[in-house]
């Protein structure tokens, strides 16, 4: 079992950073080189601008390489919740931003020439009770009502066609999508950098400071200044940006990939080949890849370390959970074992905006495959003096009380969502 990312394992590491001293001025500087920084870097240089990327570490080491491989359309949040927290206007435009954001996708991919297995799946939300089957068919209602025509309420014998697990039902989201995060991530970063941005690996922003009309962001590898900042950093946030550390909580998510399946296998588990999540608190979501491995993952324990002895724990968690719900494959062979950090809101909402002279666009709350790419291209369109498209403006943002970096309240949390999946 190897404990790395299948998609870092699978996917040509980019090759075009610049190389040398960081040095110069920009336009715009980005701080963060994942599927938002990059999404903004991209659209900057198109259109003209100056723009460089400072990446603490590989281009795409992050979240954006390390995640399920899911772009689900559509709210993790209930609708109706969301109309609730958000107002209707609102929670209809992030509804539809999740819908616009895998168009843009498939469009990016197919100018930039992206050989990335990107294809539209379907997700399907499955109920793991029978009384979470009345939930999802309320919220199917209002969704099918009002925002997303193309969905579907399916009855637990209708799923059997689709997934080789009895479940109580499914709502299927049609728009949903699936690609190889790691050869996008790659080609996302090459496409910047043919268009002019100056993409630096290895190069955390250790401090910050106003100079003149902008900014000087220090580096172990030299300072640059910019006219203007786009903070992209998500779960991996720094102290030294404590206005965003306190309102993020990093949170483990692991994943374990399992040997190819061969056409036998497919059939018995996953004859649908959609994306897949289950409705329970600490539930699981799962798909094929590419070269047809069962690509399984979940909130295996509420901790906030990814490294090899964590994702060893988790990843044996997950794996007595994929023999629960698919006992056919239970003692199949994992190739891939791996974890990383999602950057969590306490209400589970994006954020994106302008604070204290500071761009920003995180807080995906483990949706940010499908929604990243697209507002860090709103956000540069935004900084360009386009128009405004922020589906979250003004969405206020207060941090989380006692938060300061180490979120020692996890396994709290995580008590607290057992309890509930146990009741509920």
């Amino acid at each position: 079992m190897k404990f790395v990312s299948y998609w870092h394992d699978t996917a040509p590491a980019f090759a075009g950073g610049a190389e040398g001293p960081v040095e110069g001025g920009y336009d715009v500087a980005i701080v963060g080189g994942g599927f938002t920084g990059l999404g903004a870097a991209r659209q900057l240089a198109k259109a003209g601008a100056r723009v460089i990327v400072l990446e603490a570490g590989r281009i795409g080491g992050g979240a954006s390489g390390r995640n399920g491989g899911h772009l689900n359309n559509g709210l993790a949040h209930s609708f109706i919740a969301a109309k609730t927290a958000l107002g209707t206007e609102r929670a209809v435009a992030l509804y539809r931003a999740f819908d616009q954001s895998i168009d843009t996708l498939e469009a990016l991919i197919a100018e930039e020439g992206i050989d990335c297995d990107f294809r539209r799946a379907g997700k399907l939300k499955m109920a793991s009770k029978p009384a979470h089957f009345d939930a999802i068919a309320r919220n199917f209602e209002a969704v099918h009502r009002e925002v997303d025509p193309d969905t579907a309420l399916l009855t637990a014998e209708e799923l059997k066609r689709e997934v080789g697990s009895p479940f109580h039902g499914a709502m299927l989201s049609r728009k949903s999508a699936m690609m190889h995060m790691g050869r996008f991530v790659t080609g996302l970063a090459e496409a910047a950098v043919r268009h002019g941005a100056v993409l630096v690996e290895n190069a955390p922003v250790t401090a910050m400071t106003r100079s003149g009309d902008g900014h000087s962001l220090t580096t172990p590898r030299g300072t640059v200044t910019a006219k203007e900042v786009l903070v992209a950093t998500g779960a991996y946030t720094t102290p030294n940006f404590s206005h965003f550390r306190r309102r993020i909580i990093s949170v483990g998510s692991f994943i374990i990939a399992t040997r190819p399946l061969s056409d036998s296998e497919i059939a018995s588990v996953v004859p649908g080949n959609r994306t897949y999540v289950t409705s329970m608190n600490i539930g699981n979501y799962f798909r094929l890849s590419p070269d047809r491995r069962l690509i399984f993952g979940g909130r295996a324990r509420f901790s906030a370390t990814s490294d090899q002895r964590s994702d060893a724990r988790s990843g044996a968690i997950l794996r007595a959970s994929l023999a629960k719900i698919f006992p056919q494959i239970a003692s199949i062979d994992i190739d891939y074992c791996w974890g990383g950090l999602v950057d969590m809101t306490s209400d589970r909402y994006p954020r994106a905006g302008y604070q204290d002279g500071l761009w920003y666009a995180m807080g995906y709350s483990g949706h940010g495959a499908q929604l990243s790419t697209h507002l860090g291209m709103t956000m540069a369109d935004t900084i360009l003096g386009r128009e405004d498209r922020n589906p979250l403006k003004g969405l206020s943002w207060p941090a989380v009380p006692g938060h300061f970096g180490k979120p020692w309240f996890l396994p709290l949390v995580g008590l607290y969502y057992k309890a509930l999946d146990r009741i509920q």
